[in-house]
């Protein structure tokens, strides 16, 4: 086997955020672990005995909200007290909550179980605008609380997108009556209504989303981790592709997509790649920012491919109210398209940088998949179970019961009590981040809701375009990634979500489309510059020029970039989303992919400018997708390989 450590659980799943998690130790982390675990089991429990979804997601935020102050430092010059435990291996200095830690997760407790006390009386409240003083104190107070979690959890950047959301609920009176954002302006009795009283808030799709997919699915990836699969996806990877010089980059590639299926987080994905990958590409010959590049480019494959995907993924299928299985073959072309974008590419860099098989000692992937590949039994269980029309939430629970009940077969991971009892914790832990985003997020859909504001900037949005689709289109596109430089993945969609998508589907694109160009931006948001959260985490690993990272980065994605505006700018536009005739799908499929070829040309398999612009202009046309473009791209594609074989025939006499 390879050489890659078994990784012990990161308390509160420290090295997925922004902003990482307070290590705890002794009694303290023990009694987290144990409430974690036990929210887990509640939501697998839900699963099949439902409960009222205001009160389901009330008790799922009582029990998270309260750990996200104990798990998160909160930044504050006071430093938290330290308890010294012993220095041996693989154990840090631990951390104390400190008394206001404690008041904040005692004060969160209190809001979110006091209407849970009377939820009947306390939604008639709400729905009559009846809100007693208690009741105001108690949404005023969460919504303080929400966002000292989403500060601590990812930043000031959302905290403060929130607070200016609620300033302009409660002021939205004193705009110019000219301006059209303006509103007749809400009291705080009627905001705290709308967002604390019933789901169009706090409560609302976003946390709904957060209170079942995601945790449902964090649980399943824990339990995968803690049976060993995410060991042997790393060592399938390197036996996979032995033998050539591009093989190192392949096998960071497809190691990254295997992960993917664990976490679901394109940083995560990275940093746990990059400890193992980094030095095989280093002996491979890569320099420090390609293989950066590619390591960070694999990493962010984890939230856009199938099964896992990204939380904002749960949210499309909750929005468009479809099964998750059809979101999942929304996804599945673009994906393929990024994974043979990124191999092309590959393929160029090993002969530019000269690069060279490295041996790695790991069995061949054959004994491998013997022994091992019961793994991936649980993965395709998911999806036969959807396709049987099992819920995504049974689906995903039975495939953990199963990847449980398989871990018996490895003497090494085998799932006693204790692992069951991390992988529960884990799973909790892994999702606290999320919940706070997406509570959080409630303000700004519900006050987005409650002022009309997303028709009035999608409205804005069409007439700065003067009506047309494809500058609407781009600048959305930069309205989204300009977004996801200040905010998370999750939270960059759920705010363009519901202003983008009445803009474009005003324009005549589907829901469908609308949806998945918003998801597809706000997960490249991650590998942008100037933040790109993955290129930044991959140029650590390597020790290479953050920028240049960045920019290889952006080199290796750049089909993710533009086959969004082929499925919303052309008419067969959604058969790269499988919607349509096979035959249609799999023709749109091959020419979408001689266009990430031809992508992968401009941007460095020809030696040339001529080639390369002639190459990009053929790219650009045969995305277009119908067939007179098709017919010119494949012409200027013909002439582009055409001029590289003259200049190096000239080149060679």
């Amino acid at each position: 086997m390879t050489e890659v450590s078994d990784r012990a659980p990161e308390p509160a799943a420290a090295q997925e955020q922004e902003r990482p998690a307070r290590v705890l130790t002794g009694p303290l982390w023990t009694g987290v672990r144990v409430v974690g675990a036990a929210l887990s089991v509640y939501s697998l429990v839900v699963v099949f005995r439902p409960v009222e979804a205001l009160e389901q997601r009330m008790t799922f935020l009582a029990v998270a909200l309260p750990l996200v102050f104990l798990c998160y430092r909160s930044g504050r010059p006071w430093p938290a007290r330290r308890v010294r435990v012993p220095e041996e291996e693989g154990v840090r200095r631990g951390e104390r909550p400190t008394v206001a830690d404690w008041a904040l997760a005692a004060a969160s407790l209190a809001v979110l179980v006091y209407p849970l006390l009377g939820i009947d009386a306390f939604r008639d409240r709400g729905s009559g605008s009846a809100l007693t003083t208690l009741d105001l104190l108690a949404g005023v107070v969460l919504t303080v609380l929400l966002l000292e979690a989403v500060r601590r959890t990812v930043g000031w950047s959302l905290t403060i997108i929130c607070a200016l959301f609620l300033i302009y609920a409660y002021f939205g009176a004193y705009l110019p009556i000219s301006w059209p954002i303006g509103h007749r302006g809400f009291d705080i009795s009627q905001i705290v209504s709308q967002l604390y009283t019933g789901t169009e808030g706090f409560f609302g799709v976003p946390l709904q989303v957060a209170a079942s997919y995601i945790i449902l699915f964090t649980i399943y990836g824990a339990v995968l981790d803690f049976s060993g699969a995410t060991r042997f996806f790393i060592d399938l990877s390197f036996a996979a592709f032995r033998r050539s010089r591009s093989a190192p980059g392949r096998t960071v590639t497809m190691a990254g997509f295997l992960l993917g299926t664990v976490s679901g987080s394109g940083v995560a994905t990275t940093v746990s790649l990059g400890s193992v990958a980094w030095p095989v590409l280093r002996r491979a010959g890569y320099p420090r920012e390609p293989a950066g590049g590619i390591l960070a480019a694999g990493g962010i494959g984890a939230i856009l491919s199938p099964p896992t995907l990204g939380a904002a993924a749960f949210i499309i299928a909750e929005l468009l109210q479809v099964s998750y299985l059809e979101v999942l073959l929304y996804a599945t072309i673009p994906t393929l398209l990024y994974y043979l974008g990124i191999f092309l590419a590959i393929e160029v860099d090993s002969r530019r940088f000269g690069t060279r098989a490295v041996e790695v000692d790991a069995p061949s992937a054959g004994r491998l998949l013997l022994r091992f590949g019961y793994h991936f039994s649980s993965l395709v269980l998911i999806i036969v179970l959807m396709a049987l029309d099992r819920s995504a939430f049974q689906s995903v629970v039975i495939a953990t019961a199963i990847a449980f009940a398989l871990s018996f077969l490895d003497p090494a991971h085998r799932m006693g009590p204790r692992r069951v009892g991390e992988a529960l914790a884990k799973g909790t832990l892994e999702v606290l981040p999320v919940t706070a985003v997406c509570a959080a997020a409630g303000i700004i859909v519900g006050v987005i809701t409650q002022t009309g504001l997303g028709l009035n900037l999608s409205s804005i949005i069409v007439d700065v375009a003067a009506g047309s689709l494809v500058l609407t289109t781009v600048l959305a596109a930069v309205a989204v990634m300009l977004l996801g430089l200040a905010v998370p993945v999750t939270a960059s969609f759920i705010i363009a979500a519901v202003i983008i998508k009445p803009a474009l589907t005003q324009l005549g694109v589907t829901p469908a489309e609308a949806y998945m160009f918003v998801f597809y931006y706000a997960v490249l948001s991650e590998v942008s510059p100037p933040t790109a959260l993955s290129a930044v985490a991959a140029a650590a690993i390597t020790g290479g020029n953050t920028y240049k990272t960045m920019m290889m980065t952006w080199r290796y994605t750049l089909p993710a970039f533009l086959v969004p505006f082929a499925f919303v700018l052309t008419p067969n536009g959604q058969a790269l989303l499988g919607q349509g005739p096979i035959g249609t799908v799999l023709l749109m499929a091959a020419v979408s992919a001689v266009a990430v070829a031809a992508l992968a040309m401009a941007t460095g398999g020809l030696p040339g400018v001529p080639e390369r612009l002639l190459a990009a202009v053929a790219a650009v046309l045969l995305l277009f997708l119908e067939p007179v473009p098709i017919a010119a791209g494949l012409a200027v594609l013909a002439v582009a390989a055409a001029v590289h074989l003259i200049r190096r025939r000239r080149h060679r006499t």
